[in-house]
């Protein structure tokens, strides 16, 4: 069902923005700021007191803060699923949750986008984010909104120029509509710590994990825009502050 709450024109002020950023990284955070549009303010993470950076992480601080971790190691063929959690993907599942946390007590904008500090962002990224959410508005409704991704399956064909993703990784970039963030913060992530990259996923499709499926139900309603509105920055050449860090203890 299309929007209804919107009855002019989407506007950088209907966006409220976020980057996923750590302190010791003024590198990245000076990079996307050069190709951030001045007419959408964000707030960094970077700001904030918490525990995103893994390599400050243990299970102790994890435990101690509140958050409980899920049983994530299991017997499979994928070699992603049968090691261990990162420190540093929970890190960054964490920040993503706080991103949610605040922009849920923070304001009243109907979206809300959140992009990692390795992201790309073209020119003409707003307007193109802005058509794009012009016409998604008045035509489909949707609750999670891809800007880029890495898709593992399948997608679905939907508008022209989105698409319905198949079960897809990576969150670089992506824009919730305000509904949405009730929703993600009513399936209670800190009790039951995932990667983001699955746990968004796991609330927009039917997970390949049947565990995940059970913890976290589809609920949500996904559209990716196609092609890609941005991409990632290549791992030889950001790095990866997600992967270079150590397992989670046992």
């Amino acid at each position: 069902m299309p929007r209804d709450d919107l009855n002019s024109v989407v506007t950088p002020a209907d966006i409220r923005s976020y980057v996923i950023n750590l302190p010791r990284r003024p590198d990245r955070r000076a990079g996307i700021t050069r190709s951030l549009p001045p007419e959408l303010p964000v707030t960094f993470t970077s700001d904030w007191d918490g525990p995103f950076d893994g390599r400050q992480l243990t299970r102790h601080v994890i435990e101690q803060s509140g958050y409980t971790l899920f049983a994530w190691q299991i017997d499979s063929d994928n070699p992603w699923w049968r090691r261990p959690l990162k420190l540093g993907e929970v890190g960054c599942t964490l920040a993503h949750l706080a991103c949610w946390r605040h922009a849920a007590h923070a304001g009243s904008e109907p979206f809300v986008l959140v992009l990692e500090d390795d992201v790309v962002l073209a020119p003409t990224f707003l307007d193109s984010l802005l058509t794009g959410l012009q016409c998604l508005s008045r035509a489909s409704h949707f609750d999670l909104l891809y800007l880029g991704r890495y898709p593992l399956e399948p997608d679905r064909p939907a508008l022209p120029g989105f698409v319905r993703p198949g079960y897809s990784h990576c969150t670089f970039g992506y824009l919730l509509t305000r509904h949405a963030l009730g929703r993600l913060l009513a399936a209670r992530l800190e009790q039951a710590i995932v990667p983001v990259d699955e746990f968004l996923p796991a609330l927009s499709i039917d997970h390949p994990r049947q565990d995940l499926r059970a913890r976290f139900p589809r609920q949500l309603t996904a559209l990716a825009f196609d092609p890609p509105l941005v991409r990632q920055l290549p791992k030889d050449q950001a790095g990866s502050d997600t992967e270079d860090s150590d397992f989670v203890e046992a």
